[in-house]
């Protein structure tokens, strides 16, 4: 583990467990990258509080896909040998962390990613119903075309080795990035494998912002952003 440079980012959002999260994955003996996109609440003195963490703060808010750019952009700069992701909005335990390290070096594959639905969940109770029924019907537009045989194609929580995210061209800067990425990784021939993660709705009321507020206004975005990477 001691040989391989390992760097875990975090994107953050006005999101209150914001500094819990970042303090809770520093447990661990490896760097910190926190990706403010435009907070609009003061997370600059809370990463001081926090201390020996790199931050890139965006202007403005650029969205979830910019933040996972960045971070990209970023372990592949600082040659990184592996890159761990994981949300801030409390719906990831980075207790978890250790599933991922444990896995290092990969052998087998190239992304590491977790899945919250290997196994049946109650709609409703655990998660909000239609962001199930979104998820299920994107990942099984992406099993037919790449054949990954994925569960969970949203899952933010994720380890990459860094020096396949060089062959990636990532350009979409909202929540639709994680679909440009899995069509990009079948089209470079990347190995992917799933690893069973919590399922964690801190809050089953809560709903995207804007268009894409609407589930079907999201799915025909979600639909839009793969067909216009499976013909580029």
């Amino acid at each position: 583990m001691q040989r391989h440079k390992v760097l875990i980012a975090i994107p953050v959002f006005n999101e209150t467990d914001a500094t819990d999260i970042i303090k809770r994955v520093k447990q661990y003996n490896t760097d910190v990258l926190v990706v403010d996109d435009g907070s609009t609440v003061s997370i600059g003195n809370n990463l001081k509080a926090v201390g020996n963490v790199y931050s890139i703060v965006h202007s403005r808010n650029y969205g979830y896909g910019k933040t996972l750019i960045d971070a990209f952009e970023f372990a592949i700069g600082k040659n990184y040998d592996y890159l761990i992701t994981i949300d801030s909005d409390g719906q990831h335990e980075p207790e978890e962390i250790s599933l991922f390290l444990s896995k290092i070096p990969f052998n087998d594959y190239d992304i590491l990613s977790g899945t919250r639905y290997l196994f049946p969940v109650k709609l409703d109770k655990e998660v909000p119903q239609e962001r199930y029924y979104v998820n299920k019907e994107v990942t099984e537009i992406l099993n037919q075309i790449t054949g990954f045989n994925l569960t969970d194609s949203f899952c933010g929580f994720k380890a990459y080795k860094v020096d396949k995210l060089k062959v990636l061209h990532l350009t979409e800067s909202g929540y639709g990035m994680p679909l440009q990425l899995w069509i990009q990784a079948w089209k470079h021939c990347l190995k992917v494998k799933e690893i069973p993660v919590k399922l964690v709705y801190k809050d089953l009321t809560k709903r995207f912002k804007g268009l894409l507020e609407n589930p079907e206004a999201r799915l025909r975005y979600y639909k839009r952003v793969i067909n216009k990477e499976l013909f580029q």
